[in-house]
């Protein structure tokens, strides 16, 4: 396969693509770590979520 002479632009934006997609992609897993430790920190203190109370806003 031939790419010519854009062949340089063509791989530089496939690979910053694939950089972009994988810093997201761990971006998203450390938060949700980060949410999952928060969340077991208040549930050993003994914060609870809030309900909606009954009839009422």
């Amino acid at each position: 396969m031939d790419l010519g002479s854009h062949a340089g632009f063509i791989f530089a934006s496939y690979g910053l693509c694939l950089l972009t997609v994988l810093g997201l992609i761990a971006w998203v897993r450390i938060d949700k770590a980060n949410l999952e430790k928060a969340l077991k920190d208040l549930a050993e203190q003994g914060v609870s979520r809030r309900r909606p109370q009954e009839g009422g806003r």
